[in-house]
């Protein structure tokens, strides 16, 4: 499976691109988010 990273900015929560995330890396926060599995009926 793969994972997803998202970057966020630390102050507002906002997501923010990967290449501001790389210029500023005091003030943002780089997640690494699983797959979950969705129960489809």
């Amino acid at each position: 499976m793969a994972t997803k990273k998202v970057s966020r900015d630390a102050g507002t929560g906002r997501f923010v691109t990967e290449g501001y995330a790389k210029k500023h890396p005091k003030t943002t926060v780089t997640e690494t988010i699983k797959p979950s599995k969705s129960s489809k009926k």
